[in-house]
């Protein structure tokens, strides 16, 4: 049973548009007039797409929120005249987010480690990156498939995605992006969640009507939305809905995001840790490479993996069992239908073939490919394997 060492470390064979997620049909026009007006100031930001992008000629701050449709009394209205000039920030000042399509070099100058997240600044995995590099620069990213290939472009030295959350689950895009592209699994950080809710300056949480954030984030503050009897809109991510809320300046409208996005766009924090799940609430995020790094034996590490199955009866669990006999324990196991060949088909009764779907499985184990059990669990499972490759070698994160 030798290692076949040369194949295991490659591949052996082979909102964007807003909704309404609560009933309630009350207010319909502000919902539209909400998607209007978002629609709008998208158009401000979508123009440069490099990392150091072009600044707008005239800053949010100085312009007067105008939402057609939706009346205030004459108290707010004064309220809202006296503090529009102030409590913006300028949010042209901030990095715009690099699109896939259209990446762009751009210079540095090599002393910081530049990081890759999808989202606005201010998102979660912005928090997740500046955890892991607290000097880092962090680069924006409009989606996750950017930052993976901000990576393989020499754009950005690392990116940081998040993979699952103790709520939510998995996020089931990054796991078929790691098997499409080839970087390295470098690291990882789990971060504890801090649903804030946030509004303009001023508010009260009792003066909202809609609330806008990521449809995780209002699914995982189910309670407290519900105490509020607010509208719920989806955005792309949380802190993309603090800078509509911002930028569009309708005083009814909340947004459910993190402390530093409340800070990046000026805005109040109404209430800390909203969530239902308050100390459970964990993300893990991955940190990726384009090189592998060198694994040691010294401290505590997981190895990640993703391979696909011979067909046959016993196959899955004799694939597991290589990790069972070397007393490898396992932390993770997720799988994906294979894309590129979905269906198998099986004739094993008298009433004719069966279709199933073909998986891919994703496994994460606490230990070293420095270690020799590590190395023969890999050569072991090769014998039931059309193909396995390593995904990354890393440092077990132990603090929160």
């Amino acid at each position: 049973m030798g290692l076949k060492g040369a194949s295991i470390w490659g591949c052996t064979k082979a909102f964007s548009h807003l909704g309404v997620t609560n009933s309630g049909a009350r207010n319909s026009r502000l919902i539209v007039n909400l998607r209007y007006d978002i629609e709008k100031s998208r158009k401000w930001e979508c123009c440069c797409l490099d990392v150091t992008a072009q600044r707008a000629a005239t800053p949010v701050g100085e312009e007067k929120p105008n939402v057609p449709g939706i009346e205030s009394s004459g108290a707010s209205d004064q309220v809202l005249e006296n503090e529009s000039k102030g409590f913006h920030k300028n949010l042209n000042l901030l990095p715009k987010p690099l699109s896939a399509t259209e990446l762009s070099c751009s210079p540095s100058d090599g002393s910081k480690v530049r990081v890759a997240y999808q989202g606005s600044p201010g998102a979660y995995s912005e928090d997740a990156a500046l955890k892991m590099y607290p000097k880092c620069e962090t680069v924006p990213c409009y989606e996750f498939e950017a930052a993976f290939k901000a990576v393989e472009l020499w754009l950005v030295d690392k990116a940081v995605l998040p993979i699952e959350n103790s709520v939510g689950g998995s996020i089931h895009r990054n796991y078929d992006l790691l098997l499409r592209h080839r970087l390295h699994i470098v690291g990882e950080v789990q971060l504890p969640v801090n649903h804030c809710l946030l509004g303009l300056p001023g508010v009260k949480k009792e003066d909202l009507k809609s609330v806008v954030s990521h449809p995780q984030a209002l699914d995982q503050c189910e309670m407290t939305l519900s105490s509020l009897g607010v509208l719920r809109i989806n955005a792309d991510d949380t802190a993309g809905a603090a800078k509509m809320v911002a930028s569009n300046g309708v005083r009814d409208i909340g947004a459910i995001a993190s402390a530093r996005a409340a800070s990046n766009y000026g805005l109040a924090i109404l209430a800390e840790r909203i969530q239902d799940d308050d100390d459970d609430n964990i993300t893990r995020f991955l940190i990726l490479a384009r090189e592998p790094i060198i694994p040691g034996t010294g401290r505590r590490y997981k190895t990640s993996i993703v391979f696909f199955l011979e067909e046959g009866p016993g196959v899955l669990f004799k694939a597991l069992a290589v990790f069972v006999l070397r007393n490898i324990i396992l932390t993770k196991i997720e799988s994906r239908p294979q894309k590129q060949c979905a269906l198998s088909v099986v004739d094993d009764s008298n009433e004719g073939s069966a279709k199933y779907f073909d998986y891919l499985f994703y496994i994460d184990f606490e230990a070293s490919m420095a270690e020799t059990r590590a190395q023969y669990a890999l050569g072991h499972l090769q014998e039931f394997a059309r193909f396995i490759r390593v995904l990354g070698c890393y440092p077990i994160e132990t603090i929160l």
